[in-house]
């Protein structure tokens, strides 16, 4: 009978999943910026609610700038009701990484990204190496 000789095999590289199953829950590590963003997350839904129910007409001003003037004012709303809505998608995904275990990993180098930026920069998914590297690319392809 032959008995395998575990010491010849290779060694097995850990998978990033199974990386991240091994990471503890995010729920208590993190728990501060889980409730921070959904502070922010709700803050965002309730503004957005109230804009939707207090929405005001477009009105007709006899003088041409200040028609001009209230198109200004409505393109700059609309700018930042955009902008919201992108941090919203970004809170919503940070919120499930955190249900999946793994919030704080950077994207691209899948190290841990050290929790002070977390904290400044809760919708992060790069470190702040792979964040600086990311904006010298895109420098240099401008």
């Amino acid at each position: 009978m032959k008995t395998r000789n575990s010491a010849k095999r290779p060694a097995r590289r850990t998978s990033v999943a199974a990386k991240r199953a091994r990471k503890p829950a995010a729920g208590g590590k993190y728990s501060a910026i889980r409730r921070e963003l959904e502070k922010q997350r709700q803050a965002i839904l309730d503004e957005t609610g109230e804009g939707l129910t207090k929405r005001e007409r477009p009105e007709a001003f006899p003088d041409v700038s200040d028609q001009a003037s209230a198109e200004v004012d409505q393109n700059f709303s609309m700018r930042i009701k955009e902008r919201e809505q992108k941090l919203l998608k970004k809170i919503d995904e940070a919120l499930d990484r955190m249900n999946k275990n793994i919030y704080g990993i950077c994207e691209r180098c899948e190290e841990e990204i050290p929790y002070q930026r977390l904290k400044a920069r809760p919708v992060t998914t790069l470190c702040i190496a792979c964040k600086t590297l990311q904006e010298q690319e895109e420098k240099v392809r401008r």
